[in-house]
């Protein structure tokens, strides 16, 4: 298994505060996976820049192809733009390959706090069980993707250390994305708010 995989069964399994929005899942998904590429020396950081290395098969279909899809020509791409690029839609991404090995169920009704219209149910597996004994022994990394996310409450003890100045800045990056995220959907929700104002004192 690798850190997204993780990652997204984390995030089934586990009450959090609040929902984990789609969007904010696929770019925490996008960092999980630039951080395992960091790890096994397939990309490196560069004045906060993804350079390449040799290119390999993963063996991991979508490790291999997040490898296939950076950028390798100069100046190369910065980390919060290839999370942006890479995260469009990943968590529907990850969810069909769970679905695809027998690692989620469909079910109509959910309780879980991914928001979907249709749910999944993850079955009992060897790999939820790696995700969960991962998430319990507060690994570093893991913790600090789940606490970017909101599935990890900060308040419930200090916030994890992570190895290595590639990991911090890519996990800068995501927290970055996910705070002008959140500042788009404070002015999506505000223009509604008007528009429905608006309505109203028209006669609407």
């Amino acid at each position: 298994m690798t850190t997204p995989r993780d990652l997204l069964i984390i995030a089934m399994d586990m009450e959090s505060s609040r929902p984990v929005e789609r969007g904010d899942l696929s770019l925490a998904l996008a960092a999980a996976e630039t951080i395992d590429l960091l790890g096994g020396d397939d990309i490196a950081l560069t004045e906060g820049r993804i350079v390449p290395g040799l290119e390999r098969a993963m063996a991991d279909l979508l490790l291999d192809e997040a490898v296939s899809s950076l950028t390798r020509t100069e100046p190369y791409e910065s980390v919060g733009d290839w999370l942006w690029r890479r995260g469009r839609g990943l968590s529907e991404t990850y969810l069909t390959a769970l679905e695809a090995e027998g690692l989620l169920t469909r079910r109509r009704r959910r309780h879980w706090l991914l928001v979907r219209d249709d749910g999944f149910e993850l079955v009992d597996s060897p790999a939820r069980r790696v995700a969960s004994s991962r998430w319990a022994a507060d690994e570093p990394v893991l913790a600090a993707l789940g606490e970017a996310v909101g599935i990890r409450d900060q308040q419930a003890g200090e916030s994890p250390g992570t190895a290595g100045d590639g990991v911090e800045a890519v996990l800068d990056a995501l927290n970055d994305a996910l705070s002008e995220l959140s500042a788009e959907r404070q002015r999506r929700a505000r223009r509604r708010q008007d528009a429905a104002a608006d309505n109203v004192q028209r006669g609407y």
